[in-house]
């Protein structure tokens, strides 16, 4: 019976993963953008055996144009622009992931509660998310990186914030549909509990949404970092980022150097696009309207 039990989730996982994989290789923009973010992300990972020089010491030439010995050239201080490109990418990507992981953690659960509930309840955090959705958020987050002080936590803080709003917004109309559904009232008048209904039968019906949502807000959150560490509330030097790279070379642009500003900002704009495109296919993938073509 066992081996039965084990084979029977042997063929369902099976089936879980070809119906998966061809989806994926059905939906262009999802399997651009998954390969677009895993070569970068094993880029960053794998810096320090792919970068051919260290990224904060002198290689010996400075402002060296692109050649066979330096592939992107060298920047004011004589640094390899390939080996800072390749290191560069960690604390954007970190910063990304963990401000988006805490405002999907808190602004899930507060449209989970405000929407199911509500109430006074909803009408006040609904008034206080709108509120800090009025103001844009690049603006806000740079205000609060001021008031805070630079540093990674700093930015996680501030991006985390401001994209609290947009998670709450989204599972709140989400919720409003879902609570009025027929197994949603049979669960109910089964006597199931708030946290049961919340956690077993309206949460799960709006993890679609919040999974393509959490896609495109990494995709900002690269920009917002880029953004705020080009204005100096990023990591001190000589620690390689992206925006603060492009700072840095934006000073000698006039005079010709273009590659200081050009292979970083190229780099945001790659991985920001891989995650957009992963964003738009997973989108497209959990759509009602493709699953039931699919089935059909």
């Amino acid at each position: 019976q066992g081996t039965a039990v084990a084979g029977s989730g042997g063929v369902t996982a099976w089936m879980a993963s070809r119906l998966f994989g061809g989806r994926v290789r059905g939906n262009f923009l999802l399997a651009a953008g998954l390969a677009i973010v895993m070569l970068m992300l094993v880029a960053t990972l794998l810096a320090g055996w792919l970068a051919p020089y260290s990224p904060v010491q002198d290689c010996g030439a400075r402002l060296a144009v692109p050649t066979a010995a330096h592939w992107l050239g060298t920047d004011q201080l004589s640094r390899d622009v390939l080996s800072r490109i390749l290191h560069g990418g960690r604390v954007p990507i970190t910063v990304a992931l963990l401000s988006c992981l805490i405002s999907l953690v808190v602004g899930s659960v507060l449209g989970l509660v405000s929407g199911f509930r509500g109430g006074m309840l909803d009408r006040i955090l609904s008034l206080i998310m709108d509120a800090i959705f009025s103001f844009p958020a690049l603006i806000l987050a740079i205000a609060i990186v001021a008031v805070l002080g630079a540093g990674l936590a700093n930015m996680v803080l501030a991006i985390s914030f401001v994209y609290i709003p947009t998670y709450f917004r989204v599972v709140r109309g989400q919720v409003l549909q879902i609570r009025e559904l027929e197994h949603v009232e049979a669960a109910r008048a089964l006597g199931a509990g708030t946290l049961r209904l919340l956690f077993r039968h309206v949460a799960p019906a709006a993890l679609p949404s919040v999974l393509a949502l959490t896609s495109f807000n990494i995709a900002d959150g690269i920009l917002t970092e880029a953004a705020l560490a080009f204005l100096g509330f990023g990591l001190p030097p000589p620690t390689p980022d992206w925006g603060f790279d492009i700072q840095n070379g934006q000073k000698f642009l006039q005079a010709g150097y273009w590659w200081l500003v050009t292979f970083p900002g190229l780099a945001i704009v790659f991985l920001a696009l891989g995650f957009g495109m992963l964003g738009e296919g997973l989108n497209d993938m959990l759509s009602p309207t493709r699953q039931q073509r699919l089935a059909g």
